[in-house]
């Protein structure tokens, strides 16, 4: 449950805020003035403040000020009439996280309240990194005793302290906002804001105004002036996830900030700084996206002054042990009963499991595992692995994959581009008949075997037979 602090001379005001938000998922704490939620910060630590700009005796700047001294880690989101809103800007530069225009409207209160509690567990929680798993400190940790996440512990501890942009490589699953986190909290701007973006999850016609903010009057729905993640990050962190998606618009006005830390608020003429540094990670392939002009070479070499290769888990399968035994330990915390125990045909099962998903799709099926035993014991049928993923798309839409699809995917991207070089190479043609003859080749010639692994009907497959003039064996 998430401590919100709501510091108002209004009664009425901070009432309103115990009917907005759920009681269920938010504790309200109020304060009517500066100087009470001072002395209530000296008993408590919130999740997140609520702080009014105009209040008789300690108003809301100086109380501002006053908290960012005790902590920097407490997001503060001021709250401001249309009148006010360049001193809520003059605020956002002092360390407030957002400001919010009285009236409020509900959604916008809603949205900044998740926003905001999710960016103070990024900064709050730490993220460690040892060998073995069964020393586990407070927040979360990169578990793995392999040579390849050694090599990433090294990596980690060598680019935290210094200032440069660090690119994260790997693919989807193996833990890059963890390792973005972890370097976030050995740096020295570790007591700065850490934020944090999906540039896959926002449709790129949004993803410009999360980054840079927007002006009011911008676009049609634009009845408010909006901070962007660099003005909100300033001092500290940002790390943008899946930067691979990004337009090449966007990826321009990146550049700039990177170079000369200035940027401009959608549909504004000032310019703006801030002192950010970046921690980018993809899955993507930056080098072939570059080639295809997707992404441009200079903003690459630009994130890439420091990279971090993180290997998948089929890559380090010794690591399997380990992080089974963190994640059965921490689930077991949250489990109505503990489990104690983890027979080794279980680890067996997931050694020999290829770990599409990687860590995270352990992690999942371990959870799994500990809801469905009914003991202190992990049993193998407690293991079972899913043929369907879900990814993100670049539009931020969710489909769902099956292993086949993944499968296949490389191969259609290969004959994808040998199409381009020969238009006279048709894909359903070529694939169909090619997987006919490979499925009789399987299964020996018999027919019904044959259909039933092409999931098609005997009478079907004898019709394709047919038509390419030939048996089993001519085709």
């Amino acid at each position: 449950m998430g401590k919100v602090l709501v510091v108002d001379d209004d009664k009425n005001l901070r009432f309103s805020f115990r009917r907005l938000l759920d009681s269920r998922k938010y504790e309200i704490i109020e304060a009517g003035s500066g100087e009470e939620a001072l002395e209530l910060l000296s008993r408590i630590t919130p999740d997140l403040i609520f702080l009014d700009l105009k209040m008789p005796g300690m108003g809301g700047m100086e109380t501002l000020i006053a908290i960012q001294k005790i902590t920097r880690k407490i997001p503060v989101i001021i709250m401001t009439a249309y009148g006010t809103t360049d001193t809520a800007i003059n605020a956002v530069k002092e360390g407030a996280f957002d400001f919010i225009l009285k009236p409020f409207e509900v959604g916008r209160v809603k949205d900044l309240t998740e926003s905001a509690l999710a960016a103070h567990r990024l900064m709050s929680e730490p993220v460690g990194w040892q060998p073995e798993a069964a020393e586990q400190p407070a927040g979360e940790m990169l578990i793995g005793q392999s040579k390849p996440m050694q090599e990433v512990y090294k990596q980690i501890g060598r680019v935290a302290a210094s200032d440069v942009a660090v690119l994260i490589e790997g693919d989807s699953g193996t833990g890059k906002e963890l390792v973005a986190r972890a370097i976030y909290h050995h740096s020295q701007r570790a007591e700065r804001p850490f934020l944090a973006i999906n540039c896959a999850a926002i449709p790129d016609s949004l993803l410009e105004s999360e980054l840079f903010g927007y002006e009011r009057g911008a676009f049609t729905s634009a009845d408010h002036r909006k901070i962007g993640k660099f003005e909100q990050a300033d001092g500290g962190t940002l790390f943008l996830d899946e930067i691979g998606d990004m337009s090449l618009l966007t990826q321009t006005k990146i550049l700039r900030i990177l170079q000369d830390g200035t940027f401009e608020r959608v549909g504004g003429t000032q310019m703006l700084s801030a002192d950010v540094r970046i921690i980018a990670a993809t899955n993507r392939n930056l080098a072939q996206l570059i080639k295809e002009n997707a992404f441009r070479e200079d903003l690459f070499f630009r994130l890439s002054v420091f990279c971090i290769r993180l290997p998948a888990l089929r890559q380090r399968r010794e690591d399997i042990r380990p992080l089974t035994e963190y994640f059965i330990s921490r689930f077991s915390r949250d489990a109505s009963h503990s489990i104690t125990k983890v027979p080794e045909e279980v680890f067996q099962k997931l050694y020999e499991y290829n770990w599409p998903g990687n860590v995270r799709e352990l992690e999942n099926v371990l959870k799994r595992a500990v809801v469905v035993s009914s003991g202190d014991i992990v049993m193998p049928e407690s293991i079972s692995f899913s043929s369907v993923v879900e990814r993100e798309t670049a539009g931020g839409r969710v489909e769902k994959q099956t292993s086949a699809e993944r499968l296949l995917e490389p191969l259609f991207t290969r004959l994808a581009a040998e199409h381009q070089k020969n238009e006279a190479i048709q894909l359903i043609p070529t694939l169909e008949k090619m997987l006919v003859v490979r499925a009789l080749q399987y299964c020996e010639g018999n027919q019904v075997r044959a259909a039933k692994l092409l999931g098609m009907s005997r009478q079907t497959l004898r019709n394709r037979i047919e038509q390419w003039g030939g048996n089993n064996e001519e085709i």
